[in-house]
Order: C-alpha cells, then sequence, then structure tokens
C-alpha cells in the first residue's frame, strides 16, 4: 500500500477492530485546543516541580535552574520530533507506533511500548504516595514516617479512583485534568509571586543563583549532566499527549501551537521556580527538604496561611499527575493491542462510555502493584531511584524516536504534517544518548531498575508472542499492510 494514495481524512476516526473482526467503537473526539493546552501543562508540571527543585539544588547548588533550561532545550528539540510525527500519523500508541512504521521490527517495537507504559505507570504511581503523603502532611501538620500504613492505604485508595474516572470517559477525565491543572498553577504562581514579594524585601540572596555547589567526587560539568538528567524528570510529560491524538479534534492543525506553547509556559515556570528557591532558602535547607516550595514559602513569608495550604495544593498538582499518567497508559496499551503488538482483548472499549476498559484495569493493576513496592521499600528512597530510573528509560525512547522521524522522512501521506529538521532531530538524539550513559553521572540504581523492567518486558515479550501464535496472528503487522481504516 502506498501511503501517498490515501484519500481517509488525517482527522478521522474510524471504528476499531475487534478480536471477532467485527468493529467496536471509536475512541470519541472531546479534545480541542483549550483542553489539549490544559492537558500538556498539567501533566509536565505535576510531581517534578513540587518534588525535584530541591534535588537538583543538591546536585549543582545555587545553579539549579541551569539544569532545568538544559532539560528544557533537550525536551524542545525532542518534541520537534514527536510534532512531525503525531501530525503525520494522528492516532494513539505514540512512540512505539512511530518506531513500529520505522523499523518495523516486533521486539523493539514492543520494548519501546513496554518502556514508555513503565514509565507512565511509575510516574502515576510515585505521584499517588506523594498524594498520600501531602494529604497526611496536611491532615496532621508534620512529615509523615515511611511506614505509616495510612500512606499505602490512601495511595491505592486515590490509584482506583483515578481508575473510575478513566473508565468513565476521557471527557470526564480531560474535565477533571482542568480543574487539578488549574489548582496546581495557581499554587505555583502563589509561590513565585510570595518569593517576587519577598525578594522585593531584601531577602534574597543573588549570590547563590550562580553559585556551583557540587560533591567533592564530581567536577562541574559531570554534576550538570547528573542534575539535568534528574531535572529531565520534571520536564516528561509532553510525549503523553500524542497518545492522545485519536480522541483530538483536528490534531495535525492544533498539535504543533499547542504543545510548543505548553512545554514554554512549563519551562518558564521551571526556571523562575528554580531561581526563587535557591535565592531564598539555603541550598543544604532546600535539598534537604521532601517538600521544597513548602520550605521556600516558610523561609518568604513566614506565618503566611499558604503554609497550611500548600500541602493541599501540592496534593492535588500530583494527582493532575498520576491521572494524566494513567489516561496515557491505558490509550498506549488500547493503541498498541490495535496494532497486534498486545493481545486483541486489550483494544476492547466499553460499547456506551467508548473507553479501553480492559487497558485501563491492566494498568491500574501494575500501578497498585508498583505502589505497594514502594510503600514497603522505604519510600521516599526509593521514589527518588525511580524517578532517575523513569528519566533514564524515557530518553532512551526519546533517542530513538528521534532516530526513527529521521527514517520516516522517507515516507509520504496523503496531508500536510509539521516538518523537523534532520539535523535537529540528530542532535537531539545524541544528547538523549549521551544524558542515558553512566558517563552523565547517573547512579548505578537506576540502572539496575531499567535492567529489571527491561527482563520483565523481554518476558512479556515472549509470553505475547504466544498468545498470538494461539489466536491466529502468526506475524506482527507491517505498516504497508494495516488497511487505511485503521491506520
Amino acid at each position: 500500500m502506498n501511503t501517498s494514495d490515501r484519500t481517509a481524512s488525517p482527522h478521522a476516526n474510524p471504528p476499531a477492530p475487534s478480536d471477532d473482526g467485527k468493529a467496536s467503537p471509536a475512541l470519541k473526539q472531546v479534545m480541542g485546543p483549550g483542553l489539549l493546552l490544559l492537558f500538556v501543562v498539567g501533566d509536565i508540571l505535576g510531581t517534578g516541580v513540587y518534588a525535584l527543585t530541591g534535588q537538583v539544588a543538591g546536585e549543582v547548588g545555587g545553579a539549579a535552574w541551569l539544569p532545568f533550561l538544559i532539560a528544557f532545550v533537550i525536551a524542545m528539540m525532542t518534541a520537534l520530533s514527536y510534532l512531525e510525527l503525531v501530525t503525520k500519523y494522528p492516532q494513539a500508541a505514540g512512540a512505539a507506533l512511530y518506531v513500529h512504521k520505522a523499523f518495523g521490527v516486533h521486539f523493539i517495537t514492543f520494548m519501546v511500548m513496554f518502556t514508555v507504559m513503565c514509565s507512565g505507570i511509575t510516574s502515576a504511581s510515585t505521584a499517588s504516595r506523594a498524594f498520600a503523603v501531602n494529604m497526611v502532611r496536611g491532615l496532621t501538620g508534620s512529615e509523615p514516617a515511611d511506614n505509616n500504613p495510612w500512606l499505602l492505604v490512601v495511595a491505592l485508595g486515590f490509584i482506583f479512583l483515578v481508575m473510575l474516572i478513566n473508565l468513565r470517559g476521557v471527557a470526564e477525565g480531560v474535565k477533571a485534568n482542568v480543574v487539578l491543572t488549574l489548582i496546581e498553577v495557581s499554587g505555583l504562581l502563589l509561590v513565585i509571586f510570595i518569593g517576587l514579594w519577598a525578594i522585593t524585601q531584601g531577602r534574597a540572596d543573588w549570590s547563590q543563583v550562580v553559585a556551583f555547589q557540587t560533591s567533592s567526587e564530581r567536577n562541574t560539568f559531570v554534576a550538570v549532566t547528573a542534575s539535568t538528567s534528574l531535572a529531565f524528570f520534571a520536564m516528561v510529560g509532553f510525549e503523553d499527549a500524542v497518545n492522545m491524538a485519536e480522541e483530538t479534534k483536528e490534531p495535525t492543525r492544533i498539535f504543533p501551537r499547542i504543545l510548543l506553547s505548553g512545554l514554554t509556559v512549563t519551562g518558564v515556570i521551571y526556571v523562575v521556580i528554580a531561581i526563587i528557591s535557591v535565592a531564598l532558602v539555603p541550598v543544604g535547607n532546600l535539598a534537604a527538604s521532601e517538600a521544597p516550595l513548602v520550605l521556600v514559602v516558610e523561609n518568604a513569608a513566614p506565618g503566611f496561611p499558604i503554609n497550611q495550604l500548600l500541602p493541599w495544593i501540592s496534593m492535588f498538582a500530583v494527582a493532575n499527575s498520576a491521572l494524566i499518567n494513567m489516561l496515557m497508559a491505558s490509550r498506549l496499551i488500547y493503541g498498541m493491542a490495535q496494532q497486534d503488538v498486545l493481545p486483541g482483548v486489550l483494544a476492547r472499549v466499553l460499547p456506551v462510555r467508548r473507553t479501553p476498559w480492559t487497558a485501563v484495569l491492566f494498568t491500574t493493576a501494575i500501578a497498585a502493584g508498583l505502589i505497594l513496592y514502594v510503600s514497603l521499600a522505604r519510600g521516599s528512597a526509593v521514589v527518588g531511584l525511580l524517578g532517575g530510573t523513569t528519566s533514564l528509560l524515557l530518553l532512551a525512547v526519546f533517542a530513538v524516536v528521534n532516530l526513527a522521524v529521521v527514517v520516516l522522512k522517507r515516507d509520504r501521506v496523503g496531508h500536510k504534517h509539521f516538518r523537523t529538521s534532520r539535523i535537529v532531530a540528530i542532535v537531539a538524539c545524541l544528547l538523549c544518548l549521551f544524558l542515558v550513559l553512566p558517563v552523565s553521572g547517573r547512579p548505578i540504581g537506576q540502572y539496575q531498575i531499567a535492567g529489571v523492567l527491561i527482563v520483565i518486558g523481554v518476558a512479556l515479550w515472549a509470553v505475547t508472542v504466544v498468545i498470538n501464535k494461539r489466536v491466529g496472528r502468526t506475524e506482527l503487522k507491517h505498516p504497508e499492510d494495516i488497511p487505511p481504516e485503521v491506520i
């Protein structure tokens, strides 16, 4: 099939095939420019800005804004590759679909899908625990111990609430995202305004903003690259939006300006928050805090009522991250089941709500298991390690996506789409690969966790191959063999 001969509209949302060959309901297109922008901004902000500022400061000292800025530049370059691909192929499945079209290798496609899914579920699971920590802190007024049993109860209850919202429909999930995004942005604006007010009162130490304070065993370059790898976890989220392509109105038209606008807004917020934080709080105190923004407000305006309110705002912010990541993960599973990379049962859609119910249940079960693991394994320490591992896995995926867009330059489609430069894509690929390697200063524990996940992924791939053979799918569909109505 020659892709340039297609006459179907790129905005069409056809029925999805089911296991018995009958068409099942397609996903409902409900997201316009406004909802998509809030989706992107809410997904990127979330847990990262509320939790990672102190950890980044612990790596490089007062120059904590620099890793966020570098991470923003790399993320923007990678976003350009995603924009060409999502406007060229406006479907659910995101990176895994692009790699599938570029290389057509079942194992590579599956592992990319598995890695992206793990990153979303890991992020949602850690956000669920952060939700529980902030709730307990808001109720008791003090930091809860890692072994507090209520943390596990609240986190599991929250992830099942997210499941119910996800099952009800993307419209409900996106509406909840709108409310939560507005709450988290208002909280960040309050931090910024209070911080700026404190600065006007002469409380800022600007010498800290340009001071590098690295550990003795690391030079400045390694410290910056290591902290950039960590800060990149705060910038991820833009890639989740492409998995909502089938539920977005006119994706080829609105995705470029919305995605770039969302990235720019969040990048500015990160840099401003980082500068205010290190200017108002001693770096040592900031790095030691699990709630750095609360500490910033306490230092900026002691006794201000926001000190009691911010844990609740933080709770809603991390809730937003969990909701969006679970929406993404379930749509990714659904999209890849349509491509026969996963068993067709995971592509089943509720006839009335038109939501991928089996994919929602599957991803929720994994998230609940991960929450249990984190809660039983000295929560706070593992959460930081999982955050870095998520960054590691996604940077590896981004490197492959940047390579895929170069390969797919030769593929022609019958509609206009966004285009990025080959040079920009290649540079972004190399930068992502560098941040994946040990020379970037990553802790060995991140590679150990990633290795375990990869082993699990390989095992799941083998099981999927067996299942596909049993149901008659002896070969993975090549992109050129997929009927136009599926694409």
